[in-house]
């Protein structure tokens, strides 16, 4: 099933057979983990990923002789006859791109390190002059490769990550949304400049608020200059199970729901398959919603005036359904027009004293799609500052259940804190151990300690730039090594993955973080 619903106007971009953007139906996207030199791993794992309904595969390319291996990869899942366009992930290495373009559909470039050199973290100095200077750098070296893209009918996806931007962005924007759309917007102009057209933009990050917050900036941006790429969508980092799918919802969800996105990746510390049945249910309750012509009335809420809104609540947590405290009012709307299962959706929010959205699902929504559900349509309200509380109202479903994914829902919100965070990347051709594995006994041990951020990484160019708000970091160093980062300083360093979990912990019970399990 492909959705279609109303979208922000854009442009389109052609990748292979899969249009991106105007009107067509917004694309699901996924990501290889095997080793590109790996042909038949990696043609197996496309394959897998297309028949569960992806629209793209993204395979990385870390060096020449990777990108080359794509042509082999290609050959043999078009044998199978699955014709899914393919995407190679470049990073630090311009001359993979140019391998890439000549035997894919997509090559994938991080502004953060195409041009500038690698990231050292230093605080750099640039007269005006010098930095207009590092911006023709830009052009000489991306004119050519939109040049040769063109020549192969390749399409291009400029993809900014919070933590991987350059020490030039850094020295004069900060690590800040503003600095991650100037570095795609660097860029876009040059693409504009040279009139190609082909052109697909993420700009992602592993926190929430800021990855909603940058794209609504880089949409401002890009309007302000007449321009309307194709965006892609996803929280990069997510991790797993319902932590990893909340994040992903809350966080794709509330751009979809104002039209915004034309593409979209549930990126998950599992198998990379595993990632597009959610991503088909995020984007069918999107469906529902535009198809009931669902909106959210807010104009009259009582808390959007209030930017230091308290701690939110929760019914099923703080207090049951039927010992809401009187200070608090309960919203719900029902809608003429919307089918019997979105009753409810609608929330007219007025009066004086604190707000609890209360949304209903009903008996037949499992707790797979009530998560989905109740990710996009509260995560939403919370991440905007409108409510002070929520209430999942699916009593067919247990409480506990219910309430873990509350506080799910909060803590990827940045609106209540009362978890560990994980911030996983979803692994690929580059991780060399198992990385599934070591984030479920990284949780295991350190689960106890709420507020804590935690990021397991698979290789270097997630970590340690994209990692960048975590408090301590496990990351990939060679086939079966992993190095220690407190923050993004490396402290321990290249050590077997055996000792690595008590060596964190180590490290973090010598920082003064660690507390005994209860």
């Amino acid at each position: 099933m492909k959705y279609r619903f109303r979208r922000r106007p854009s442009s389109e971009a052609h990748i292979g057979n899969v249009t991106i953007g105007g009107t067509w139906p917004i694309a699901i996207q996924s990501m290889t983990n095997t080793p590109t030199l790996d042909t038949d791993a990696s043609a197996a794992q496309v394959i897998r990923i297309a028949e569960a309904g992806a629209d793209i595969v993204r395979l990385t390319a870390q060096g020449v002789a990777h990108a080359k291996n794509l042509e082999n990869i290609r050959a043999k899942v078009r044998e199978y006859g699955i014709d899914v366009p393919l995407v190679a992930d470049i990073h630090f290495n311009p001359a993979a791109a140019f391998e890439a373009a000549r035997h894919v559909e997509k090559v994938r470039i991080n502004p953060g390190n195409f041009v500038d050199p690698g990231r050292t973290f230093k605080q750099l100095e640039y007269t005006d002059d010098e930095y207009a200077a590092e911006l023709a750098k830009i052009e000489d070296k991306l004119v050519p490769l939109l040049r040769l893209c063109r020549e192969h009918s390749t399409a291009l996806r400029i993809g900014v990550n919070h933590g991987s931007l350059s020490d030039r962005i850094m020295s004069r924007y900060g690590d800040t949304p503003a600095g991650m759309v100037e570095s795609a917007m660097e860029f876009l102009r040059v693409c504009v400049k040279e009139n190609f057209t082909d052109v697909v933009i993420s700009i992602k990050a592993s926190n929430v608020v800021v990855m909603t917050q940058t794209v609504r900036l880089l949409v401002e941006a890009m309007d302000a200059e007449n321009m309307h790429f194709p965006l892609h969508l996803g929280v990069t980092e997510a991790g797993d199970g319902e932590d990893g799918r909340v994040k992903s919802a809350v966080g794709i969800g509330s751009l979809l729901a104002d039209g915004i996105g034309d593409t979209i990746r549930v990126s998950l510390s599992e198998a990379p398959e595993a990632e597009v049945p959610v991503a088909q249910a995020l984007l069918s309750h999107i469906a529902r919603m535009k198809d009931a012509e669902i909106n959210y009335d807010l104009s009259n809420s009582p808390t959007s005036q209030l930017p230091n809104s308290p701690t939110p609540v929760a019914v099923g947590v703080d207090f049951a359904p039927d010992a809401i405290p009187e200070e608090y009012v309960v919203v719900t709307a029902e809608t003429t027009n919307a089918p019997a299962e979105l009753k409810g959706k609608i929330l007219l929010l007025d009066g004086s004293r604190p707000v609890i959205a209360r949304i209903s699902y009903p008996s037949g929504r499992t707790l797979d799609d009530v998560t989905i559900a109740a990710s996009v349509d509260l995560g939403k309200l919370l991440l905007e500052h409108l409510v002070d509380g929520i209430w999942i109202d699916a009593p067919h479903l247990p409480a506990e259940a219910l309430a873990s994914l509350s506080l799910s829902i909060m803590q990827a919100t940045r609106r209540r804190i009362s978890k560990t965070e994980y911030i996983a990347c979803p692994g690929c051709g580059r991780t060399l151990f198992d990385l599934p594995a070591a984030l479920h006994k990284v949780r295991e041990a350190t689960s106890h300690l709420p507020g804590l951020k935690i990021a397991v990484m698979g290789c270097i160019v997630n970590g340690p730039g994209e990692m960048a708000d975590a408090d301590y970091g496990y990351v990939g160093a060679a086939a079966g090594n992993v190095s220690l980062y407190k923050g993004k300083q490396c402290m321990v360093k290249n050590i077997p993955t055996d000792e690595a979990l008590p060596r964190l912990i180590q490290l973090i019970k010598d920082n003064g973080d660690w507390t005994d399990p209860r």
